[in-house]
């Protein structure tokens, strides 16, 4: 899985990794997390491709897609998406998913391109009122995760970042955070792991690409840029007026360890109560959602 499994489509400013499975409409296209890339839809991709057509992308400096203008706000990627699903042939409507950070670039897209949506789904979504006026323990995490970010992509100039790749992959994460420890300058916590994690999670053939990704500078660029302008890019989705989504259908699925306040705010947002989410590989409760579609009375208050 070395090579894309999709195709490089130029929009212009630079070139965008998308792979479509499937066949139908309205196309379903993911979003991933902040850090990561189509690769983390590995699973989920080809069972939703089995009623409809299903496409995945990278952002730009992500997974195969080639780096991108800064800042990498959610505005600015929302409206790279457009312009990637245009170029590639993919007409509307389309069913957005976002998870986290992704969850803020399809609203923006979502709101901006109304008649080309058809509904939108939030996995864990970032919310913007979380970080408008971050709290300090959280410009804290902000300026931690930026640093790292700038060592990251120091580590991959020069060829540091392959060996920490290695190991990872070889499964030897103790000598990998001693090797990130000194790489960070001892700036890397257990909560900062997230990035080395998610692999153990995926097939086996999906870590090779993922371990590689995490060796190149235009990847942590990126991811830098993402955390640095976090402000502005919520402010992108706050400012986007109470009419908006109009009656667009909309899903939200959260963790059960989501805080109150995230959960308050998602139900303010949806305008109805959230429910639980049964797994269905198991019997606990795994999240939260709603399908009631915005309302302007309960979102005034961003």
């Amino acid at each position: 899985m070395d090579r894309p499994p999709g195709r490089l489509v130029n929009i212009g400013t630079h070139a965008l990794h998308i792979t479509c499975q499937g066949t139908g409409s309205p196309a379903v296209v993911f979003d991933a997390a902040l850090g990561a890339s189509s690769v983390s839809w590995i699973l989920v991709q080809p069972e939703v491709a089995r009623v409809t057509r299903a496409c995945a992308y990278d952002r730009a400096g992500f997974g195969w897609s080639e780096a991108g203008p800064l800042p990498r706000t959610a505005g600015r990627v929302a409206t790279e998406l457009r312009e990637l699903l245009q170029r590639a042939g993919i007409p509307p409507p389309y069913l957005l998913v976002g998870h986290s950070f992704g969850g803020l670039v399809m609203r923006v897209f979502a709101a901006r391109y109304r008649s080309e949506t058809a509904g939108l789904v939030l996995v864990d979504p970032a919310q913007p009122e979380e970080w408008l006026e971050p709290a300090e323990h959280q410009r804290q995490q902000i300026d931690r995760g930026v640093r790292l970010c700038r060592y990251g992509a120091a580590a991959a100039r020069l060829g540091l970042a392959r060996v920490v790749a290695g190991l990872v992959r070889l499964g030897a994460l103790g000598p990998a955070r001693a090797a990130v420890g000194v790489i960070s300058r001892g700036g890397l916590r257990r909560e900062d792991e997230a990035i080395l994690a998610p692999i153990w999670k995926l097939p086996p053939e999906a870590r090779r690409p993922l371990a590689r990704f995490w060796t190149e500078p235009k990847f942590y660029e990126a991811l830098g840029s993402q955390i640095a302008s976090v402000r502005q890019s919520a402010q992108e989705v706050a400012s986007l007026p109470d009419e908006a989504y109009h009656d667009l259908p909309l899903t939200t699925v959260s963790s059960t360890a989501a805080g109150s306040d995230r959960l308050r705010w998602q139900e303010d947002w949806l305008g109805a109560p959230c429910t639980a989410v049964t797994s269905s590989r198991r019997k606990a409760d795994t999240g939260f959602h709603s399908t009631s579609p915005p309302s302007s009375s309960t979102r005034s208050s961003r």
